[in-house]
C-alpha cells in the first residue's frame, strides 16, 4: 500500500464522521481502556504532529513509558471544547510525520484509532481493503510488548473472510479483516464473528487477556 494517502483521507474522513457529535457523545468510552472519544481524538492529533525528533523526546520526558508519553501527548493536545481539537485534527490531516517505527504503524493507527471511536458511537467505517490487510500482517510480525500482537495469533491461522488471504500455521479462525486486526491489537471483538476450529482458542485467549 501507498500508505499515506489512505492516512490523509481517514483523517479527513473521521473529522467529517465526527462534526456532529454532540458533548454525550464526546464523552463515550472508546475501545482504548481509560479514554473516551476525545482522548481518541486528541491522541491522533499528537502522533498526526510528532516526527522522529519528537517521539524520543516525549519517551525521555515520560522516563522512557510509552504509556506515560501517550497520555502526556493527549494532555498536550486536547482542548477544553472537543470540537477544536477535531479541527486541529482536520488541519494537520496532510502531514507526514512519523515517529522511528515501519511506516505501516501509521495504518495501524488510522484504522484501528478509527474503530475505536467509530464502533462505540455506532458509525460504520470504510477502510481500503489492501491497507487493513497490509496492518494486520504487520500486527502479527510485531509483539505485543512493541504494539502488535503476535502472540495473540500464535499457532492459529487466520484467514480474511473476504478475500481468503491467510497469515500463520494452525487451526483457522475465519472472519472480516477489519474485525481480524482489531482482534489481534487488543481490541474486544464479538466471538460470533469468527469461525473455524482455532475460532474458540482465538476468542478465548482474548478475553482472558480483558479480564
Amino acid at each position: 500500500m501507498t500508505v499515506w494517502p489512505v492516512v490523509h483521507e481517514e483523517r479527513r474522513r473521521l473529522v467529517a464522521d465526527l462534526a456532529e457529535l454532540t458533548d454525550a457523545q464526546w464523552a463515550t468510552p472508546s475501545l482504548c481502556p481509560g479514554w473516551d472519544v476525545h482522548d481518541v481524538v486528541a491522541h491522533l492529533m499528537d502522533t498526526a504532529r510528532t516526527g522522529r525528533l519528537g517521539f524520543v523526546r516525549a519517551l525521555v520526558e515520560a522516563r522512557m513509558d510509552f504509556d506515560r508519553a501517550n497520555e502526556n501527548g493527549i494532555a498536550r493536545e486536547k482542548r477544553p471544547d472537543p470540537r477544536e481539537t477535531l479541527g486541529a485534527l482536520r488541519d494537520a490531516a496532510e502531514l507526514t510525520l512519523t515517529p522511528p517505527a515501519n511506516l505501516a504503524t501509521r495504518l495501524v493507527e488510522a484504522i484501528v484509532h478509527g474503530e475505536d471511536i467509530r464502533r462505540p458511537l455506532g458509525l460504520a467505517g470504510q477502510y481500503p481493503d489492501a491497507a487493513v490487510r497490509d496492518a494486520l500482517a504487520y500486527q502479527l510480525r510485531t509483539t505485543v510488548s512493541f504494539g502488535g500482537g503476535r502472540e495473540r495469533a500464535a499457532g492459529l491461522r487466520l484467514v480474511d473472510r473476504r478475500s481468503g488471504n491467510a497469515w500463520g500455521d494452525g487451526a483457522v479462525v475465519e472472519g472480516e479483516a477489519i474485525d481480524l486486526l482489531l482482534a489481534v491489537s487488543g481490541r474486544p471483538v464479538d466471538p460470533g464473528r469468527f469461525s473455524g476450529d482455532g475460532a474458540a482458542r482465538f476468542a478465548g485467549t482474548l478475553v482472558s487477556e480483558q479480564l
